[in-house]
């Protein structure tokens, strides 16, 4: 009786409404602005109307030029809103999708008014949210972002009531053929990206079969590490980091001198191959600081960051029953899986003790952590379960809590609760 009485006289926040439209992030070029800002795409063209005949699309050339792309010679004619009489503006819930042009033909295909891409359907009627995955030269971004794609479509999408599909049939195809195939079908380990390549964005839909849940976009540049201690290079892509919703921070465990020299020390030759050379984790966040974090409220990002430690299945090295690094029954070497909602239980095992060894390994870079980033939460994942041998994957490819950052943010999102067990 005395909850039901505290139930009725206790205040409870109000209920914050929904807007009508949200501001919308292209993820293409990551500018942001509002729904009436955009611009389209016309769906004919006409000869002898200078305004609708096939013409250069400047803009579209030169964010295609930003990523070694051949320009495109002729295409239909971009028309701005501004152009068109209000009544023959088309709007869906009140946001504005589509024109009826002066030649009395609809378009509904909306474009970025800065890189003129095609924007998603839901651009502007659902918040634009956006993970964006960062790190070190080899880190292995690459080799993440595969496994973690790969995963998300063939488990953790359907233990969600989800989708993970592709923006576009193309990036479904260089995904496909140049990442997925090689891994998992061939066993072969993926090609360091060069510093000069750059490749279009890769760009896929984590999609509720909810309708009331909004599509949460995961975006990744397959570029050369050396972007992130690189301030010419950076400057082209830190706003897609700036108007993330959420980060997956990638480190490489033999990024840290105190680990690499003791996995060289105990397991030799063992352990498979290691890279040239390493890039400090704690570089590439005073990096982002200079680029972006140190120009926000306060010089620190409430933007949730997962801090991700890769390759984790080389820790076993390390492995000791009362060792001060990795204990023989450590969280790490166990595989969870997450259904319906995030287990508040692991992931509190797997934070904390990974926070823990990364404060005791890399202190510098903890402390860089906890001064630029205000929400973060650490995890360790193998994306392979093995390391590789003269760049061949030995058996099969058994990826280790690859997803568990991502369902984090999930949860950190308010896409999906927390709870104490499965």
């Amino acid at each position: 009786m005395l909850q039901f009485l505290k139930g009725i006289f206790e205040k409870k926040p109000p209920v914050k409404a929904k807007p009508d439209t949200y501001p919308i992030v292209c993820p293409f070029c990551f500018s942001k602005f509002e729904h009436g800002d955009v611009v389209f795409r016309a769906s004919h063209h006409v000869a002898g109307d200078p305004d609708y005949a096939l013409q250069e699309d400047e803009a579209l050339n030169q964010y295609r030029d930003r990523f070694h792309l051949s320009p495109i010679d002729e295409i239909e004619a971009v028309i701005a809103p501004l152009s068109i009489p209000e009544e023959m503006r088309l709007y869906s819930d009140k946001v504005l999708v589509g024109l009826n042009d002066r030649h009395g033909r609809v378009t509904r295909k909306r474009l970025c008014p800065h890189c003129h891409n095609e924007l998603p359907i839901t651009a502007g009627k659902v918040p634009s949210n956006i993970i964006s995955i960062v790190g070190a030269s080899q880190v292995g971004k690459s080799v993440y972002m595969t496994s973690l794609i790969h995963t998300l479509q063939h488990v953790t999408a359907s233990n969600f009531n989800a989708a993970c599909i592709p923006l576009n049939a193309d990036i479904s195809r260089r995904f496909r053929q140049n990442y997925e195939e090689p891994i998992f079908e061939r066993g072969a380990m993926l090609e360091m990206t060069q510093k000069e390549e750059k490749q279009e964005p890769f760009i896929f839909q984590f999609v509720f079969k909810d309708e009331q849940l909004a599509p949460l976009m995961l975006v990744f540049f397959d570029v050369a590490g050396e972007i992130m201690t690189d301030r010419d290079l950076l400057d082209l892509y830190a706003a897609h980091i700036k108007n993330s919703a959420g980060i997956l921070f990638m480190v490489d465990p033999l990024q840290i001198k105190t680990i690499r020299d003791r996995l060289m020390l105990k397991a030799g030759a063992g352990v498979g191959e290691f890279a040239n050379r390493y890039d400090e984790p704690r570089e590439v966040a005073i990096t982002m600081f200079e680029n972006f974090i140190g120009h926000e409220d306060k010089a620190r990002t409430d933007i949730p960051t997962a801090v991700v430690l890769t390759k984790s299945d080389m820790l076993q090295h390390l492995q000791e029953e009362d060792g001060d690094y990795i204990r023989s029954n450590s969280n790490v070497f166990r595989d969870v899986v997450h259904r319906k909602h995030l287990n508040l239980t692991e992931f509190e095992n797997m934070n904390g003790e990974i926070r823990r060894f990364i404060e005791k390994v890399d202190r510098p870079f903890k402390d860089t952590l906890d001064v630029y980033f205000k929400d973060t939460a650490y995890f360790a994942v193998s994306a392979l379960g093995s390391n590789p041998v003269d760049r061949r994957i030995t058996g099969v490819v058994n990826p280790w809590r690859v997803d568990e950052p991502f369902v984090w943010l999930l949860y950190k999102l308010n896409y999906i609760e927390g709870s104490d067990g499965n």
